[in-house]
């Protein structure tokens, strides 16, 4: 199974925490994740009556499923986590602003999960900032293997 990451998360987003949560998924949701027809693009996760939510995380429809069996691409998809994490996501979501971010969904031990980030939007000047710094450090690496 290939890994299936949001690349702009970590661009847009500071990520504080993380956390590893189960999804609860239809057999034919799985099967194209194991294919590697998901997109985790613009979506985010929410807190409703205890239950934490994921939305607009797009799995394409499974290509050799029938079409009345198949699922909808865009249907809220529930995460599977500890009582207590959901108190703490509650308390932390609420209190701060802050959001929460899906990273990457992968397989591990034949289950389908997905890694949950607690994340700060970051505004156009850190963005501005952390391209800078990161450049900086890529000429140093140069410079470094130039003199080897």
């Amino acid at each position: 199974m290939r890994e299936i990451v949001n690349r702009k998360a970590r661009h847009d987003y500071e990520i504080l925490e993380t956390y590893e949560a189960g999804l609860e998924l239809k057999g034919s949701e799985v099967k194209s994740i194991r294919m590697g027809s998901a997109n985790l693009k613009d979506s985010y996760a929410e807190i409703k009556n205890g239950e934490v939510w994921v939305n607009n995380f797009h799995i394409s429809p499974y290509k050799f499923a029938s079409k009345h069996t198949n699922h909808d691409p865009y249907r809220k998809k529930k995460l599977l986590l500890h009582k207590y994490q959901i108190r703490k996501l509650i308390g932390k979501v609420k209190e701060k602003g802050l959001t929460l971010i899906p990273l990457r969904v992968y397989s591990k031990n034949g289950r389908i999960k997905m890694e949950l980030a607690l994340a700060k939007g970051k505004k156009l000047y850190d963005k501005r900032k952390d391209i800078k710094e990161r450049d900086l450090a890529r000429e140093a690496e140069r410079e470094l293997a130039r003199f080897k």
